[in-house]
């Protein structure tokens, strides 16, 4: 089951980030109290509160994305809480990406990643993402690349950093605009 993300969620969402982030999977300066860490979660805060993220472009301007989030229950019934989540940024008009998304590291290996990810494309944002980037790097890079794949996603473009996939039922127009991007934030550390 997938329900709207709101703020009473934030604090689990955090600590699933901060998890992923000590593990590989996201931006390490994620899992530490850092300055761009309390920028980072601030603006999370903002997404489940407004569905705005605040995004610094290659020049330096603020500009507002449209966002949204959501949790992830299994259909078992026997959960209290979520234990999945993902999030989807715009990165144009009509157009969304799978930004971030995870599954608490005790329910990973029982097929919860494809059922939420299935679930989550079927969200209206999810009808809309047409992007996905999966960081080459993280140690679950080869599972969420063969699941997004599975979903009908394929490689457009690869960096040091990442794998950039587009569904194969995108305009054309958005697979041809990702492969001549200029990428920011997009180097191997």
């Amino acid at each position: 089951m997938i329900a709207p993300a709101q703020s009473g969620h934030f604090k689990a969402l955090q600590n699933w980030i901060r998890a992923g982030a000590a593990r590989g999977s996201f931006d390490v300066d994620l899992a530490s109290n850092s300055t761009e860490s309390a920028v980072f979660f601030a603006n999370l805060r903002q997404v489940l509160q407004t569905g705005v993220f605040l995004q610094q472009d290659r020049s330096g301007r603020i500009e507002p994305r449209s966002a949204s989030g959501y949790v992830y229950w299994p259909d078992d019934g026997d959960r209290t809480r979520p234990i999945g989540f993902g999030l989807f940024k715009a990165l144009a008009d009509a157009c969304f990406e799978l930004w971030l998304t995870g599954v608490d590291g005790n329910e990973r290996g029982r097929g919860h990643g494809r059922a939420m990810l299935a679930s989550l494309l079927r969200t209206p944002a999810g009808r809309l993402a047409y992007v996905v980037r999966v960081n080459r790097q993280g140690p679950d890079a080869s599972t969420m690349l063969h699941l997004v794949e599975s979903l009908g996603f394929r490689i457009e473009r690869e960096t040091p950093a990442q794998y950039w996939l587009v569904r194969t039922d995108a305009p054309p127009a958005i697979a041809a605009a990702l492969r001549h991007a200029r990428l920011v934030n997009d180097s191997a550390d």
